[in-house]
């Protein structure tokens, strides 16, 4: 039997712990992860933990029953509601049906009217469980979705093979709309090794392109096609700062596709272009951020401007790296693979380079073409060559006197060289990032508004990627770092200044004293009122 999991959502303790007592979770197939006390405690559980069903109290401090179900349909479209209030009204019976909650019970909850609206829900979970891993109906799917002259179009378009004069006509002919006043590309890569046995990837692979299409298809005018054993979406979006809202989403996507699919895919988020003939360089971008997942772990979202959002765009340069694709494995190794991976690649890229039996000249040019290319990859991340190369040196003129193994062994001495600086590089970057975040926190703690989403766009990254590395860096989400500064100002408060406690919590960033006084008494184990007492008490002794 399938495993779903529970949230309860009462603010009467004791009323939980009947139900609690009162139903078999693990023979009926559930398991609880707890209970909040209110909807904004259970917004921030369903953001840390994947939870199925929902059974939740109308009438709570902070937030409300009913306002938590909104919230949490918009958030998480699968997830089954079940609410129970002391309340028999009309309109609370007509929001749920609404908000199209699976049952709607009155309190006192009779147990075995409970376990048969569990019993019930498990089934339809299964029913929606079994109809996504349908074999028959995925290869149905497959086959009514993917019509082949779009598929080979879309790939032509980010391979950089469909000429300007024949765009408008083409897509005239295969019914394609692609309006958008920008575009970018994402990559989504299935870990084939992470897939669960007996199931063909092939299959795992269309039920996350169907997820993606569910999620995304609507708000994001995206088109889908598989390229090279990824899924490849081509969204479309009116202003730059959407890219930070798309990496977001895609975060999402990639939680649901490990629940729902139970596949760990990886999401690589492409620059942001203007035009469709600039469409390989955001592939490009996506397929690198990709690679990345090495670095960051799998089954997230990861864009291409968040590795490295200072990097400035030279289109150009991009184009040319577009055509040398000899060398593409090795800059990826140098920027986020092993040592001895990187060897590998300048080994293979030796051995592949069709010099067995060259022209001095052919040779020469060769040679020329190697140093011009490291040059430039330097250029493209910001590095300066001197610290590579000695600045007295003619590396043009060393290199003209290498055969093809001092050539390898010229190669691996100065992209191991090159890798260490870009790391410590992104250190650097990541520590000065975190620091920012820190300082903001500090300076403006008593800020009501301030949230990972403001401060993810004042410092020009996804919310995603912020809460990763901040959490990362830190050792605690953002959310917590910013409520245990604020009671550490709090506390300092309470026992110096001479203020009631609801000019306090205003002044730590609390619009609500009621929820102040929660959260304090939450981390503290008493009141803000009864802290500021027992202080006066200890400095009076």
């Amino acid at each position: 039997m399938k495993e779903y999991s529970v949230l309860l959502v009462d603010d009467e303790e004791d009323v939980v712990e009947a139900i609690i007592q009162k139903i078999d979770w693990e023979g009926m197939g559930y398991s609880l992860l707890g209970y909040a006390k209110n909807g904004l405690e259970a917004l921030e559980i369903a953001e840390e933990k994947q939870v199925d069903v929902v059974l939740t109290d109308i009438k709570m401090p902070y937030m409300d029953g009913l306002t938590l179900s909104h919230k949490l349909k918009e958030l998480y479209p699968s997830v089954k509601i079940i609410i129970f209030s002391g309340f028999d009204e009309f309109e609370y019976a007509k929001e749920a049906i609404r908000l199209e909650a699976e049952e709607y019970m009155l309190k006192p909850v009779d147990s075995v009217e409970l376990s048969r609206i569990f019993k019930k829900v498990h089934e339809r979970l299964d029913e929606e469980f079994d109809e996504k891993q349908n074999i028959n109906r995925l290869k149905n799917y497959y086959m009514e979705s993917l019509p082949i002259l779009q598929e080979s179009f879309y790939t032509s378009l980010i391979e950089g093979n469909v000429r300007q004069e024949d765009m408008e006509r083409t897509m005239l002919d295969y019914q394609i709309t692609l309006p958008g006043k920008l575009y970018c590309v994402v990559v989504l890569h299935n870990s084939i090794s992470l897939s669960p046995e007996g199931i063909n990837p092939v299959l795992i692979s269309m039920s996350i392109r169907k997820l993606a299409e569910e999620r995304l298809s609507k708000n994001w005018k995206a088109c889908f096609f598989t390229y090279l054993g990824n899924t490849v979406v081509i969204t479309q979006m009116d202003k730059e700062e959407d890219s930070y809202r798309l990496t977001d989403e895609m975060e999402t996507l990639c939680r649901m596709a490990k629940h729902v699919c139970n596949a760990t895919i990886t999401a690589g988020i492409g620059k942001t272009v203007a035009s469709l003939m600039d469409l390989p360089l955001s592939y490009m971008g996506a397929r690198d951020a990709v690679a990345y997942r090495v670095i960051y772990g799998r089954g997230k979202a990861i864009a291409v401007s968040d590795i490295n959002p200072e990097e400035k765009e030279n289109r150009s340069l991009n184009r040319e790296l577009l055509d040398e694709e000899r060398l593409l494995d090795i800059y990826r190794s140098i920027r986020m693979a092993s040592k001895e991976e990187l060897f590998k690649d300048i080994d293979l890229y030796i051995k592949n380079s069709s010099l067995d039996n060259p022209s001095l000249q052919e040779y020469q040019f060769f040679l020329m073409d190697l140093v011009t290319n490291i040059h430039k990859f330097l250029l493209s991340n910001q590095l300066d060559a001197g610290i590579i190369f000695p600045k007295e040196e003619d590396v043009y003129q060393k290199v003209q006197q290498f055969n093809l193994s001092e050539l390898s062994d010229w190669m691996k001495r100065i992209c191991e060289k090159i890798q260490v600086v870009i790391q410590e590089k992104r250190s650097d970057k990541t520590k000065s990032f975190v620091k920012k975040a820190v300082e903001h926190v500090h300076s403006h703690y008593m800020d009501k508004d301030l949230s990972v989403e403001a401060l993810s766009f004042a410092l020009h990254v996804s919310a995603a990627y912020f809460s990763t590395v901040f959490k990362r860096e830190t050792g605690k989400s953002f959310i917590n770092y910013l409520t245990d500064y604020r009671m550490e100002k709090a506390l300092r408060l309470l026992v110096e200044e001479e203020e009631k406690t609801y000019i306090i919590a205003e002044s730590v960033g609390y619009s609500d004293p009621n929820y102040f006084s929660y959260a304090f008494k939450k981390k503290f184990g008493m009141s803000p009122s009864k802290y500021k007492t027992s202080g006066m008490k200890n400095e009076a002794k």
